[in-house]
Parts: structure tokens; C-alpha cells; sequence
């Protein structure tokens, strides 16, 4: 690849990073957190680019100006420029976020909380995430959850049997070490769920748990009183799964 070429690639790259960053795009690939070192990583290789394509042309200039000839005669092939397209498919097409054909072959990652701060009280549903109720379910026997009303979302994967599960992807970095948190549905489970549908499951706490398929990892059940359809969240990346 020329001089050029290399240029225009790390141009398009940056132009990439600060169009991810500027837009909740830089979300399908790393956690909210990291925004400003996308930002700064594209406004960082867009310089490098003018940098380099002004050095390019001043030593051009230079040995015009010795007498040397400034043209190179030696012909890069042209595929090289292939190497851009898939930085122009970042922008043009936005891949899709992780869900249930991930969730479905990958085993729960829930882990022990170091600890369990105190819920807010009141008769209102408590609005939980999906790890956040897992965690309390199966490590601390759903002690604080007990006889209330909770509102969980998360989309739906099913196992090799058809039984539904609510998940969340969950992110230490970005979504190359993204890794599931499962809850099992039992109680008024809607007759037909389809997989990646994302759904506000209204239900309460109950102690009946079940294994992972793929990892044997303890899953609790959440007992369904409703569920309805949502649109899928702007981070569908659940941020605090192992905190």
C-alpha cells in the first residue's frame, strides 16, 4: 500500500471512531465509560493522517526543488484499496448488538456480589437488572426481594428445550469479553416469545433455581405476572452485571 492509500485509511478510521463516538453507535462495541478514548483515539489518527499526507508532499517538494525527479514510477496494486472497505461498513452498517445466539452458547457468568446495598423501600414495583436480581436470588436467597413487586427487562434467548430465559449481556471492556447473565420465566410466561425480543417482565421473587446447559451455573427463576414488549434500551449493554 502507498503513501496515500495510508494516509486516506487512517483518515477513514478516525473519521469512524469520531462518528461512533458522537453517536451512541461506539456503544455496540465498548462500555459507556470509554467514550472520551474513542473520541480521542479518532481525533488523534485523523492528525496523524494530515501529518503525514503534509511531510509526504513538503519531502516531495524538497527534492523537486534538488533536481531529483518526483514522481515514482513504481505502481502499487490497486487491491490494497480493498482495505478500506471495511472501515466504510463500520459506517454505512451498524452491526447489531450480542444477543440470544450468544447467550445461548455461552454459560451465565454470574458471579458473587462483594456485597448487597440496601433496596429502596415502598409499595411501588422495584425496578431491578437482570444481574443485580440474580445475584441477590442465588447468593443471598432473595432475602431483600421477598414479597415484592419487580420490574426486570432484558431480551429473551431459549434453550435447546424452548425454555425462555431474560438476559443481559454484560461488558468488562467491550463486547469482544461480553458474557450473559440468565434468568429463568416461569408464571404467566407469554404462550409464544420469540428470541431478542426485549421484554419489561413485571413478577416477584421465587426460590426455585435451575443449571446452566452450557456451564452448569446457577439460575434463578423470577415468578411472571406480566410482560410487555419494549423497545431495545440505547446501552443494550448491562454496564454493572459483576460490580
Amino acid at each position: 500500500m502507498n503513501r496515500l492509500a495510508q494516509t486516506a485509511l487512517l483518515f477513514l478510521l478516525g473519521a469512524t471512531l469520531l462518528h461512533a463516538g458522537t453517536t451512541d453507535l461506539y456503544l455496540r462495541y465498548v462500555k459507556e465509560g470509554l467514550r472520551p478514548l474513542v473520541l480521542l483515539a479518532g481525533a488523534v489518527l485523523i492528525v496523524t493522517a494530515a501529518a503525514t499526507l503534509w511531510y509526504d508532499r513538503r519531502g516531495a517538494s524538497t527534492t523537486g526543488d534538488r533536481g531529483t525527479p518526483t514522481h515514482d514510477h513504481h505502481r502499487e496494486p490497486r487491491v490494497s484499496w480493498l482495505l478500506t472497505l471495511p472501515v466504510l461498513a463500520l459506517i454505512l452498517v451498524a452491526p447489531p448488538a450480542l444477543g440470544s445466539y450468544s447467550a445461548a452458547h455461552t454459560g451465565t457468568a454470574l458471579t458473587k456480589p462483594f456485597g448487597f446495598p440496601a433496596l429502596p423501600a415502598g409499595d411501588a414495583p422495584l425496578r431491578l437488572a437482570v444481574a443485580d436480581y440474580a445475584g441477590r436470588a442465588i447468593y443471598d436467597d432473595g432475602r431483600a426481594l421477598r414479597d415484592r413487586e419487580l420490574k426486570i427487562t432484558g431480551f429473551v434467548t431459549l434453550d435447546r428445550k424452548g425454555a425462555p430465559y431474560l438476559v443481559r449481556m454484560g461488558l468488562n471492556c467491550c463486547a469482544a469479553d461480553a458474557q450473559p447473565v440468565k434468568i429463568a420465566l416461569t408464571g404467566n410466561v407469554p404462550p409464544v416469545l420469540r428470541p431478542d425480543t426485549w421484554l419489561e417482565v413485571t413478577g416477584s421473587y421465587t426460590p426455585r433455581r435451575t443449571k446452566d446447559p452450557v456451564n452448569d451455573g446457577p439460575i434463578p427463576y423470577l415468578e411472571v405476572t406480566t410482560a410487555r414488549p419494549v423497545p431495545t434500551p440505547r446501552d443494550p449493554y448491562d454496564e454493572t452485571w459483576n460490580t
